[in-house]
């Protein structure tokens, strides 16, 4: 079946372009979606006359995203679930614990369709996944999964003072990080350790 793309999506082409499509994803995902229009002549003629708006709305949504994606640029998450002794977790950590985390933060994420985890966590420690803002900006978030704020803190003390060239400076990183209760200190003083380095 062909369609015309209304906006860019992922390994099929771009705004504008008619491609070729299986016809239950077409009626299932995209027409509803608003991805796209059957390749007739009228829907041709209707997309040509609104190519400008939708280019124009496009450019405003990129640049919305990227102002976020500037805001979450070296955004850490912790997310705390319970364990067993080797550091399997009882469940798992998904897409939506994600994106809860983001919402705590103050960020207004999709889960299905934004957050891209390809499976799902089932084991304590440090982990990378991409955030889709709009089909065109994607960012890389951190997540750490652990038993405890406090934990995922040592964590990060122990990964920044790795990074550090000096056995003191670390040592004194890592008593300091192990000394605070508030938290917040610790992943901070960490962080200015990453940039020191």
């Amino acid at each position: 079946m062909e369609v015309i793309l209304l906006e860019r999506i992922e390994r099929l082409g771009q705004m504008g372009d008619v491609v070729s499509v299986k016809p239950g994803f077409a009626r299932n995902f995209l027409f509803p979606q608003k991805k796209a229009l059957r390749a007739n002549k009228d829907n041709k003629a209707v997309f040509e006359s609104k190519r400008a708006e939708l280019e124009a709305t496009n450019t405003k949504r990129r640049g919305e995203a990227e102002v976020v994606a500037k805001k979450m640029d070296g955004l850490k998450l912790i997310i705390v679930r319970q364990a067993g002794e080797g550091g399997q977790l009882y469940g798992s950590v998904s897409a939506r614990d994600i994106s809860d985390a983001l919402k705590e933060q103050g960020y207004a994420i999709e889960r299905g369709a934004q957050v891209l985890l390809n499976a799902p966590v089932k084991s304590l420690g440090t982990f990378k996944t991409a955030i889709r803002l709009h089909p065109e900006v994607k960012i890389d978030v951190e997540f750490t999964v652990a038993r405890s704020i406090e934990e995922a803190n040592q964590k990060v003390a122990t990964q920044a003072a790795d990074l550090l060239e000096r056995a003191e400076d670390a040592a004194k990183l890592l008593g300091e990080a192990s000394g605070e209760t508030g938290g917040e200190g610790a992943a901070a003083e960490g962080e200015d350790a990453e940039t020191a380095a």
